[in-house]
């Protein structure tokens, strides 16, 4: 089981950089509701949605963290790459105070996975503990074929989950560069965001790019290096 499910103390794994006091745009009272699920085991059950690079994993990962640090057994499973394999994935995780659950759609349409996922949900719900699920849809939009699992998910307490602005990616990077002792000037920031991808993910690729290039060539982050790690990369 140890290959399959990622039993945490997660915060000694999780990057810095991946905290619930680190998520940038987060709707109001996000952060508090999810600290609370990872304080104490109460039966809770939330529902976190969004599109890709939205931030889900990072929030699932980040409470994970604050409940390890609370004292509290965590653990985090995705569902992606596990088709015809979640019950198995999902046994003795009753013992845990939270789990949370990422890439719920992976499993759409796949009845024995949706019949296991429910039966998880309702032992861990019976034994008292704390459910986080992040999915790329709401539980209504999930194309799932056992009923059952669609009206537990749509019980949860249920967050939508914003995309970013310019100004939320670019303080997401101000912040990854600071925790990792970057000095990024804010015109080379301003350059990067104007010509690249505003995908998060894309961004956050390129941001680890430039990172370890800083760090090899002991650069700072400007405008020139900038140019010199982008256009050496895409030639």
């Amino acid at each position: 089981m140890a290959d399959i499910v990622p039993q945490l103390p997660l915060a000694l794994r999780a990057p810095p950089e991946q905290r619930l006091s680190r998520y940038v745009g987060a709707p109001a009272g996000l952060r508090e509701m999810l600290l609370g699920l990872a304080q104490a085991p109460t039966a809770a059950c939330v529902y976190l949605h969004g599109v890709q690079a939205s931030g889900k994993t990072h929030l699932l990962l980040a409470t994970c963290a604050e409940a390890e640090a609370a004292g509290q057994r965590a653990a985090y499973l995705s569902l992606r790459g596990l088709r015809d394999r979640v019950r198995a994935a999902s046994e003795g995780l009753e013992q845990v105070s939270l789990l949370a659950l990422d890439d719920v759609d992976a499993i759409a349409g796949q009845r024995e996975d949706e019949v296991a996922l429910f039966d998880l949900h309702n032992r861990l719900r019976d034994a008292g503990r704390n459910l986080l699920y992040a999915a790329g849809v709401a539980p209504e939009a999930l194309e799932l074929v056992l009923p059952d699992l669609r009206s537990r998910l749509s019980h949860c307490t249920r967050w939508a989950l914003p995309v970013l602005d310019d100004a939320g990616r670019a303080e997401l990077l101000r912040q990854r560069a600071a925790a990792r002792g970057l000095d990024f000037d804010d015109a080379a920031l301003e350059w990067l965001l104007r010509r690249c991808s505003r995908d998060l993910s894309s961004l956050t690729e390129i941001f680890e790019r430039l990172d370890r290039a800083s760090l090899a060539a002991q650069r700072r982050l400007t405008v020139p290096f900038l140019r010199q790690v982008l256009e050496s990369s895409s030639s």
